[in-house]
């Protein structure tokens, strides 16, 4: 992958003097499919996907041949990384976002978990002030809280001191405009149908997770405007051939989005396989539910309030429970592959397009002309090789 500037090729119609990039000749996921071509990107936009009259003069051309060009990945549910958790610290969105397009992440929902509703109100601070002078890297676009609003039973390693009721908290702020972009609730708490109902009206999506719903319970919860189901299988009433539960409601309900995390340790592959034959090719949505420890390997962390040991069995409490992952978005993609034997387009999808469509917004996750200049360029291995957030490269894999 070199870089140089064209001097002698013929202009194209960008506007003079309007600095543009093209990632030439590499292998490119259009809507239609994987094209070799061009990709000018101006003004944080994608100006062309095409090779006619691409390298105008004065534009930085970036070689690409031989790597595949695809949408900068969307992660909706991660909990923090590279040491920082959301929950107790969401000023370090900024500093796990700086890092995050080295996995070739342009764009995520900061997750925090049940806490103190200071500590959300404290989240939705941060986010509405905006990023420091001066920032690049991958762009918090919401809030997603994962409680407090969940079932004791499948609280997994939240702590139950903070758990709430749906009656029992005001939602009113909780919208877009203010910072929230997703909420994680359990649909058969007292009052849990009518605050889906709510939210959704608010622009938030709602997804049912940490539930012991039953398969009754979530097809009301959908009927209520719940859309998506958060990391299938895991803090979920369990999926039995007379009682569905929730999982099997998520699984036969197609139209209903599936979060999961492919990490091997929170869904067996065969699971993964299951999941991806019932949702594919667009309703699969592939998360990391990564916490501190993403990106620093075994040690000691705290997810939210809670201590966290990390092996080779995952991040899990002192009980043994499972806290989150240390998965990245790019080995998320790749186990996806190895579990399922999908395409790399499909998986590209689950992790691009599909969660951009599940949140509603639909600017992120595709390459054409007019969406948002949010790349991630892969290499044979699919490791990352670069990421560009909004046109500029915020990460380059080192020679």
């Amino acid at each position: 992958m070199t870089e140089s500037r064209q001097e002698d090729a013929p202009r194209t119609g960008n506007a003079p003097g309007e600095p543009t990039t093209v990632l030439a000749g590499g292998q490119v996921l259009t809507p239609a499919g994987w094209v070799e071509t061009d990709v000018t990107l101006s003004g944080g936009r994608i100006a062309s996907v095409s090779s006619a009259g691409s390298r105008a003069v004065g534009s930085v051309i970036v070689e690409v041949g031989g790597l595949h060009v695809v949408p900068g990945l969307v992660d909706i549910q991660i909990n923090g990384g590279f040491g920082h958790d959301f929950t107790q610290n969401p000023e370090t969105i900024w500093d796990v976002g700086k890092r995050l397009p080295e996995h070739g992440v342009t764009a995520f929902l900061p997750t925090v978990i049940t806490s103190p509703e200071e500590m959300i109100t404290n989240a939705m601070g941060v986010m509405n002030e905006g990023p420091p002078g001066g920032y690049k890297g991958a762009i918090p676009i919401g809030l997603h809280l994962e409680g407090p609003l969940l079932s004791q039973i499948r609280s997994g390693t939240h702590d139950t001191r903070y758990l709430r009721s749906p009656t029992a908290v005001t939602t009113d702020a909780w919208s877009p405009e203010e910072g929230v972009r997703m909420v994680t609730l359990a649909p058969e708490l007292p009052g849990a149908l009518e605050l889906i109902e709510a939210l959704a009206e608010q622009g938030v999506v709602v997804s049912l997770g940490h539930s012991n719903a039953t398969y009754d319970d979530a097809l009301a919860g959908f009927q209520s405007g719940a859309t998506v189901g958060t990391h299938l299988y895991n803090a979920m009433s369990a999926l039995h051939h007379r009682d569905p539960g929730l999982v099997g409601a998520l699984l036969a309900e197609r139209e209903i989005v599936a979060e999961i995390i492919a990490d091997g340790i929170h869904t067996h592959p065969a699971a993964v396989r299951i999941a991806w034959e019932a949702k594919k090719p667009d309703h699969l949505v592939l998360v990391t539910d990564a916490m501190a420890a993403m990106g620093m390997g075994r040690g000691r962390f705290v997810i939210s309030s809670v201590d966290v040991l990390v092996d080779g069995t995952g991040p899990r409490n002192a009980d043994g429970v499972l806290a989150g992952s240390a998965l990245t978005m790019d080995q998320a993609i790749r186990n996806l592959i190895a579990f399922t034997d999908c395409s790399l387009g499909e998986a590209i999808a689950t992790a691009t397009a599909n969660p951009a469509r599940t949140i509603g917004d639909p600017g992120r996750g595709v390459l054409e002309e007019g969406a948002r200049a949010d790349i991630t360029v892969l290499g044979p291995d699919l490791d990352v090789e670069l990421t560009l957030v909004g046109g500029t490269i915020t990460h380059r894999r080192p020679s």
